[in-house]
């Protein structure tokens, strides 16, 4: 009897943005590599995701200004006997007016999965592809045909990946994550889903006015392979460009998925207040 091959699945990273509401803090540094205790808001989320068996590799996808920068991290954070690869679209050599230093993390391991950055070729916010281009960007540059993790590189969660990628391949389709928000005011702030009996997604609205459920939709999704062609063509068939979220509502629309309600919360990291917060937290324990 043979055993059922395990499928790969690409955990790719959306890290483009440019973070303008914490102001000068990443006016020149990526939010997702800024410190919350001994380690970074990035280097929490994949010492969970580097665990994972179906992983097999991870995909920073940043803009022009910040790939330096991630690309300077991934040298001090990942394992030496396994294949680096960094791959820009851009000649960086002009960037010689970069003083950050990224130093490892001092509390995760060295990643034993490769971690590839891929450079957008955007310099400013005004000029940003958006987060569901930049998920393209990166398909095509590397021609990718595997499932995908697709996450964004700004919250500190409670919970591990692990349960989200268990729970899509029990469903045998493209899933999102949702969590019960019992604030309406938030709820018109963000996508919202409504389920069925078995936690298949019937609708989605991005910021509804008159929110039809309590479930609120985080910015972590997986694409199976099957449903890939439909990602790559979803800009050019209608789909917004902006925000990830904008891809799971078309997504929905157009194929079955599944939404995985949260085991534990998360931080969300958007503004300075936020972002102090979750260093307290962690300066306490509590992170």
């Amino acid at each position: 009897m043979f055993q059922k091959k395990k499928k790969n699945m690409k955990c790719v990273i959306i890290a483009a943005g440019y973070a303008t509401r914490l102001g000068e803090l990443t006016k020149n540094f990526p939010k997702p590599l800024l410190k919350i205790g001994e380690n970074t808001i990035l280097g929490r989320m994949l010492d969970d995701i580097d665990r994972i068996p179906e992983i097999d590799e991870h995909i920073i996808i940043t803009n022009h200004k910040f790939a330096p920068i991630f690309e300077e991290w991934v040298k001090t954070n990942t394992n030496l006997t396994n294949a680096t690869n960094i791959k820009t679209n851009t000649d960086n050599t002009d960037q010689t007016d970069r003083k950050e230093s990224v130093k490892s993390d001092k509390s995760v391991f060295k990643y034993n999965k490769p971690i590839t950055v891929i450079d957008d070729g955007t310099e400013t916010n005004e000029t940003r592809l958006g987060a569901v281009c930049d998920l393209l960007f990166a398909m095509d540059k590397l021609h990718i045909d595997d499932d995908l993790l697709v996450v964004a590189a700004d919250n500190l969660l409670f919970f591990s990946f692990q349960e989200f990628v268990d729970f899509a391949s029990a469903k045998g389709t493209s899933c999102i994550m949702c969590h019960e928000q019992p604030s309406i005011e938030k709820l018109q702030r963000t996508g919202v889903v409504e389920l069925d009996a078995n936690n298949k997604v019937l609708g989605m609205e991005e910021k509804p006015q008159v929110p039809k459920s309590h479930w609120a939709v985080p910015p972590f999704y997986i694409y199976l392979k099957k449903d890939l062609d439909l990602v790559r063509h979803s800009v050019e068939n209608g789909c917004g460009k902006d925000a990830p979220g904008n891809l799971a509502h078309y997504m929905v629309e157009h194929t079955t998925m599944h939404a995985w309600p949260m085991s534990a919360g998360r931080f969300d990291i958007g503004s300075l207040d936020t972002y102090y917060e979750a260093c307290e937290l962690a300066k306490a324990g509590k992170l």
